[in-house]
């Protein structure tokens, strides 16, 4: 059997460069596919059929799973049950919410204590004497959303992320069925959930087909994570985070940013996008996105704004505080020099 580090190894192709002055200083190589709203390949580079970890990509159908049984939010407390979220105010509150609407509090958590995501945000958390903590890891919105369910069905809560609960053997069906494959691989996440495997194209078909239910099928529990996503952006990042960014400028865009450099979108009508930087690094993310979903077609849709989209690809590289080159995506392949 072929290993997942040897697939996401095999044809990995260029997806960004760094150029510093009239050279080009670093290349990220990875995987992508573009797909039309029935699932025809638009573009693709390197082998988007590769397995991979999607990290916190899956979130939004992780609340799928939950929604399906007996999860009951408002679209802004679901929108950061699909969060990774800054540890700002705001989130902390709505994770408090999440978990007193069930009768538990932050003490139920049992998601890796960290710092907020959001440098001042932490600052401000260090400030008042706090270290690491469930509740200010960006993942505590999903984690709290975890418990409410179990609390909602009559689910055990303290082994709610052994990977044979009755929870995580839902979320596992709901993302073989979202992508429409079968799940090979499992793990644990950074969060300390169980973490089931997918390739690039059955990433980028989930997004798709989680963006159209809106309009497909709107009384399902993917119409909500969407409709709520799209509406609630600043819960499902925050202040910066691009994720936010991109379905800001884009109306209906639903986008969720993992870890590892993996990123899964798609458009109201079921366009989607899908790409894993085989480096794992962050840095070419937001040029990547951003190109690519000027190449979907994101700026056809109603309300679109092409400033916004241009400032989300806008990377600069820096020399004496001041830009002296870009983080460029390069999706057409790479050109050696600008």
């Amino acid at each position: 059997m072929t290993s997942v580090r040897e697939g996401v190894e095999r044809g990995a192709e260029p997806l960004a460069q760094v150029v510093r002055g009239d050279v080009v200083e670093s290349v990220h190589t990875g995987h992508l596919v573009l797909l039309d709203a029935d699932g025809t390949p638009l573009l693709e580079r390197g082998d988007p059929d590769a397995v991979i970890w999607p990290r916190s990509s899956v979130k939004p159908f992780q609340a799928v799973a939950m929604l399906r049984h007996g999860l009951v939010l408002p679209p802004r407390l679901l929108a950061l049950a699909a969060a990774s979220h800054n540890g700002e105010r705001e989130h902390l509150a709505g994770v408090r919410e999440i978990l007193a609407s069930a009768g538990l509090d932050e003490s139920a958590l049992r998601n890796t204590p960290d710092m907020p995501l959001h440098p001042p945000a932490a600052f401000a958390w260090q400030v008042e004497g706090n270290g690491p903590s469930s509740i200010t890891q960006n993942c505590s919105g999903k984690h709290a959303a975890m418990l409410a369910t179990c609390v909602a069905v009559g689910w055990g809560t303290t082994g709610y992320l052994e990977a044979d609960h009755p929870l995580q053997v839902a979320v596992r069906e709901a993302v073989a069925e979202a992508t429409g494959q079968a799940v090979e691989h499992v793990t644990v996440d950074g969060c300390g959930a169980p973490l089931f495997s997918t390739t690039v194209r059955g990433l980028a078909r989930a997004f798709g087909r989680l963006a159209a239910a809106p309009e497909r099928d709107p009384r399902s529990p993917e119409a909500q994570v969407a409709r709520a996503m799209a509406a609630f952006p600043e819960m499902v990042g925050g202040t910066g985070r691009d994720a936010t960014l991109a379905m800001r400028a884009v109306p209906g865009l639903v986008a969720k940013d993992g870890a590892d450099g993996v990123y899964g979108a798609g458009l109201p009508d079921g366009r989607s996008l899908a790409f894993k930087v085989l480096d794992g690094a962050s840095r070419p993310r937001p040029p990547v996105l951003a190109e690519a979903l000027r190449r979907l077609g994101a700026l056809d849709v109603d309300g679109a704004d092409d400033v916004a989209l241009a400032a989300l690809g806008d990377a600069p590289v820096l020399g004496a505080g001041r830009p002296v080159g870009a983080v460029r995506a390069v999706l057409d392949g790479a050109e050696g020099h600008p």
